[in-house]
């Protein structure tokens, strides 16, 4: 055994924790450089000049609909696939580019799928054992323990995964991904197939884990709440573009275009033009001085920052709609010189009833102001 797996075997055997687990087992992070890079098929770029950089240690999430090219920058990353031009750089070395290519197994890349990819003719021990080529038989059983031990499954691994529930798949698909103590490990949508209770705390859990193993870790997810949950910096992405990367109060407060504004929040939309350095429209005047007068913008006021007034106070308004969401409730209103209702985000006990008259104010730090048409 290596110097360094006898170093981390020390670590998991000292490292115990209580209920049955034990603690993930640190890793040598590494510090990943996408550069310039395109991935096209034929004609089509699925990728199209993405450059981002993750420090060691973090955890970025790659956000976006589907077919933005998400996934196919992790195969890139993985190695899974090659990249047309650009390069990939972890801890400053080229593992794929015009100069070199790094083959998967060699990269030091731990990867979780989002259908878990388990063999189901293998135990779970010797799934979780699949990759430690580079250890004895023995040793590698010991890390795999070790990693299932850590995600509570250690009493399962002369068992197949086919008894297991999906959340049970899920750890040992993320047992499997830490074992190798890969500097960074890459996840595509791991919680996709899970129900909405068992997600979230199956986030919860792995982020732990991700935490504690110290790994640079990539998830892939189209959810812009899991994005911000989980991610240190977030990646959005569009069509085989990076719009917008930075954290997620950057980009909920400071998007850059609509696009990136509609994915974090829920928005009226009011279009209008630029009169003396300012948006009028029916729900109130806003300041937009970045724009020439004559312009025409979309005035973006979020759902949840109007304020429902006393009938005489603010602009006219009218009940049409109440729906319940749980701890808060969505309203539509009439309001007049607008032709669709607006939708307003409101606490469940602040309620008004259908038909009800009201006031319709707004909080000047819900507005956002883009150009009309680039979107």
């Amino acid at each position: 055994m290596s110097n360094v797996f006898k170093a981390r075997a020390a670590s998991t055997a000292n490292g115990r924790l209580r209920a049955g687990r034990g603690k993930a087992a640190v890793t040598f992070a590494a510090h990943l450089k996408v550069d310039h890079v395109s991935r096209s098929y034929d004609t089509a770029f699925a990728l199209n000049d993405v450059s981002l950089e993750v420090e060691p240690s973090k955890v970025l999430c790659l956000l976006g609909p589907s077919g933005c090219g998400k996934t196919t920058l992790l195969r890139v990353i993985a190695g899974v696939e090659a990249p047309s031009s650009g390069a990939i750089f972890l801890d400053d070395q080229e593992v794929a580019g015009p100069n070199r290519f790094v083959p998967p197994e060699k990269r030091g890349v731990g990867l979780m799928f989002q259908d878990f990819a388990l063999f189901p003719h293998l135990t779970i021990l010797d799934n979780v054992a699949f990759g430690l080529h580079s250890l004895s038989k023995q040793e590698a059983r010991e890390e795999a323990r070790a990693a299932l031990k850590r995600v509570g499954l250690a009493r399962y691994e002369g068992d197949y995964p086919h008894i297991l529930s999906g959340g049970q798949q899920q750890r040992v698909a993320l047992a499997r991904a830490i074992a190798p103590r890969p500097g960074v490990i890459l996840m595509d949508e791991p919680f996709s197939g899970l129900d909405a209770q068992l997600r979230e705390s199956m986030r919860e859990e792995t982020l732990a884990i991700i935490r504690e193993s110290r790994a640079t870790c990539i998830v892939v997810t189209h959810d812009p709440e899991e994005a911000m949950r989980m991610g240190d910096v977030i990646a959005l992405m569009r069509e085989g573009r990076v719009v917008q990367i930075g954290s997620a109060p950057e980009l909920y407060r400071s998007p850059k275009d609509i696009f990136t504004a509609r994915t974090f929040s829920e928005l009226n939309e009011l279009e209008v033009c630029v009169q003396g350095g300012q948006a009028r429209t029916p729900l109130g005047t806003f300041g937009a001085e970045n724009f020439a007068d004559g312009t025409s913008v979309i005035v973006c006021v979020r759902q949840g920052g109007i304020r429902l007034l006393k009938p005489e106070q603010g602009t006219p308004g009218r009940v049409l709609d109440t729906r319940f969401l749980g701890d808060v409730g969505l309203l539509e209103i009439a309001v007049s010189e607008i032709e669709t209702p607006i939708l307003v985000r409101v606490r469940d006990a602040d309620m008004p009833r259908r038909g009800d008259e009201v006031g319709v104010g707004v909080d000047e730090g819900a507005v956002l102001i883009f150009a009309a048409g680039e979107d």
